[in-house]
This record gives C-alpha cells, sequence and structure tokens, in this order.
C-alpha cells in the first residue's frame, strides 16, 4: 500500500503513483490508460515472445521484455510499455528494475482504437527517442507493418502476413494466429 504524503509536484509523479500493474502510458506529458488487450492480441503477443526468446536466448543477443513492463525514455514525461520489446546485451546497462533508456526492438499489437495512435504518436515518439526497430501488427489482418530507424527517421522494412523480418535480429519471427 502506498501512502501519499504531499499532492504529486509534477506528471512523472503522477504517473509513479499508479497502481503496479496498470495499463497506462505516459506520453509527452499526457497519460493514456488503456483496457486489458483481447485474445488476439494476447495469442499474437504470446507466440512472438516464445519464438523470439527462444532465439534470443538461444544466440544470446539481448533480453525479451512484454508487457506490461516501464520503459523510462526520459525521466520527465515519457514512459511507455510496448507489447514485445527487445534490449540488446550491449544496452543491458538500462534495464534497471524498469527500463531505463531506449529498447532497441519494439512490437506494438493494435486494439480496437489504437491504430492512430500506435502509427502517430508513439510512432514518432519511437522514432525522436532512436528506437532501431519498429513493428505494429493488426491482429484482424495478420499484417505486420515494419520500421527501421535510418538518418534519425524510421523507414519502411515492408508490410508482412502472420510474421515479422527483423533486420536488426536477421530472423523471422511468425505469429500467425486462428481461432478457425
Amino acid at each position: 500500500m502506498q501512502v501519499i504524503e504531499r499532492p504529486p509536484r509534477t506528471i512523472m509523479e503522477v504517473y509513479k503513483m499508479l497502481p503496479e500493474g496498470t495499463l497506462a502510458e505516459l506520453i509527452n506529458g499526457a497519460i493514456y490508460r488503456s483496457p486489458a488487450p483481447l485474445s488476439k492480441h494476447q495469442l499474437i503477443s504470446m507466440n512472438l515472445s516464445i519464438e523470439m526468446g527462444h532465439y534470443i536466448r538461444k544466440n544470446k543477443i539481448g533480453y525479451l521484455f512484454a508487457a506490461p513492463c516501464d520503459v523510462y525514455l526520459d525521466e520527465t514525461s515519457n514512459v511507455v510499455q510496448p507489447d514485445v520489446m527487445v534490449v540488446l546485451k550491449k544496452n543491458a546497462s538500462i534495464v534497471k528494475g524498469h527500463i531505463n533508456g531506449v529498447p532497441d526492438f519494439i512490437i506494438e499489437i493494435l486494439s480496437k482504437g489504437s491504430r492512430s495512435y500506435d502509427l502517430g504518436e508513439k510512432m514518432e515518439l519511437y522514432e525522436r527517442f532512436g528506437v532501431s526497430e519498429y513493428w505494429v501488427i493488426d491482429p484482424e489482418t495478420q499484417e505486420a507493418f515494419g520500421y527501421e530507424l535510418k538518418d534519425n527517421k524510421f523507414d519502411s522494412i515492408g508490410t508482412f502476413h502472420g510474421k515479422i523480418a527483423s533486420s536488426l535480429l536477421g530472423q523471422e519471427f511468425y505469429f500467425n494466429q486462428s481461432f478457425d
């Protein structure tokens, strides 16, 4: 239980007062809350986590994390909870309880109403902070849209069906899941 001894003075203090496990993000000084993801979203996240986790562990290249896991991009106004992310071994120093810095690789899985958010504000935020590779997956169409950072701008890797083809990790990962 948390005791509040004084009112929060900054938006970051407000964010840090949220209960553990709250599905919320702080982007450019605004708090965004979201409901728990639907089953298709979770199946895709789990399939990717299993495939990617095995590959990353086998090749000893870094660390895989899944939501909810706070990523403090800065100390004042930007904390995100990507669906899946990778921190390469060379950047392991950012893993300190929470992740304090920029993951190398991020996947966001669209939820109802999040398309413009994930392809707008969050994409701009990830680009600005220097995420090397960013993927957005639409669970309804099974399409994955990939972007890699080149000259501080996201450049399209392409659109794939049922898989991502990571330039950074040099591997394809399949997530296709159907209830049929």
